[in-house]
């Protein structure tokens, strides 16, 4: 197959940052995207509605005139977090998940949850009223390896929120394990899961062997082959729980290559080229649609996209680095080769 045209996806876990970083980078998204999930956690975090009309305004501004990528936002919940915030973000329109960080557990999320407890009236009110929640799924304990702390994020947490409000329903951000496939196959079809192009490409040899790769460290960190592979196959599948969200989360290179480097993979340049080559490796071309365009768009109650994108197979170099501010940043797979192009 040389050509292949489908359903103009959505992203449905994307970092856009804010202010001049935000402007430079926003249009690699709206490039292939037609909608994307906006995360909260800026340097000053989205804990409001107020706030998230804002932040909109800000990246609305950012677009080019015909550009029409319409931001999704979202709202940082705290342990202040009212039910009645709640109510009003579901009322304006604007709003479509509440995200949960725990303290601690990546970018910017310090003022994240620690207990869960605290929050159980939100949740209720979350669920009564259907505003997903967007989950990322690590415990902080310090003493849990961080290769573990995703499939002890679900064993102690995740699948008691489950059974607690059985009718809320739950994003559970960039899986990256073997355990997280298999948690979500058995939850009921209130419980989701997005999957990032890097986490399908990359293993944790990626990082560490022949040296230290900062521009391939992100959280949850990438995995064993063998959850690689079963997270490509979870998003090969053809299974509605399954979705694209690219987490693409840009850093300064300096900031990456830092002795206490982000965390963070920037992929909007190339997730989409990335995600084709990936199901086209498994045979599995016939089930990107729904992966990409569809099952997102069902889980969140949102219409189905109308316009379609057409893509060739065509070779090109992805550039070393793109202007950031007053910085740059380098993209996955910088310097390298990608397979499908967009055909403009």
């Amino acid at each position: 197959m040389n050509q292949i045209t489908f359903t103009k996806p959505d992203d449905w876990h994307l970092h856009l940052r804010d202010e001049k970083q935000m402007a430079s980078v926003v249009m690699h998204t709206a490039k292939y995207y037609k909608r994307a999930i906006v995360m909260p956690n800026l340097s000053n975090p989205v804990f409001t509605l107020e706030l998230a009309q804002q932040y909109r305004e800000r990246i609305l501004k950012a677009l080019r005139d015909d550009t029409a990528f319409e931001p999704l936002m979202t709202i940082y919940l705290t342990g202040d977090t009212s039910s009645q915030q709640i109510v009003e973000a579901k009322d304006s329109g604007i709003i479509h998940a509440v995200k949960l960080y725990p303290a601690g557990a990546t970018t910017n999320s310090a003022r994240g949850v620690s207990n869960l407890d605290q929050c159980d009236a939100v949740f209720r009110t979350m669920e009564k009223i259907g505003v997903p929640l967007s989950i990322h799924g690590e415990v902080t304990d310090s003493e849990i390896d961080i290769f573990d702390r995703e499939k002890v994020f679900i064993e102690k947490h995740l699948s008691v929120l489950v059974k607690r409000y059985p009718d809320l329903k739950i994003i559970l951000e960039h899986i990256t394990t073997k355990d997280a496939v298999q948690f979500v196959e058995s939850c009921s079809n209130n419980v989701g899961a997005t999957i990032t192009a890097h986490h399908i490409l990359l293993n944790r040899n990626n990082i560490l062997v022949g040296g230290i790769q900062p521009h391939h460290f992100c959280l949850p960190v990438v995995k064993t082959e063998a959850d690689r592979q079963a997270v490509l196959n979870a998003a090969t599948s053809g299974n509605p729980k399954f979705f694209l969200g690219t987490d693409s989360a840009p850093h300064a290179r300096q900031e990456k290559e830092s002795a206490t480097g982000k965390a963070g993979i920037y992929s909007s340049p190339v997730s989409l080229p990335i995600y084709i080559e990936m199901f086209e490796r498994e045979n599995k071309l016939d089930q990107l649609e729904g992966f990409a365009s569809f099952f997102g768009a069902d889980f969140y109650s949102l219409p189905r996209n109308q316009e379609t994108v057409t893509f060739k197979k065509e070779e090109s170099t992805v550039p070393g680095r793109y202007d950031y501010a007053n910085d740059y940043v380098v993209p996955l797979k910088a310097n390298e080769t990608v397979q499908w192009k967009l055909a403009e």
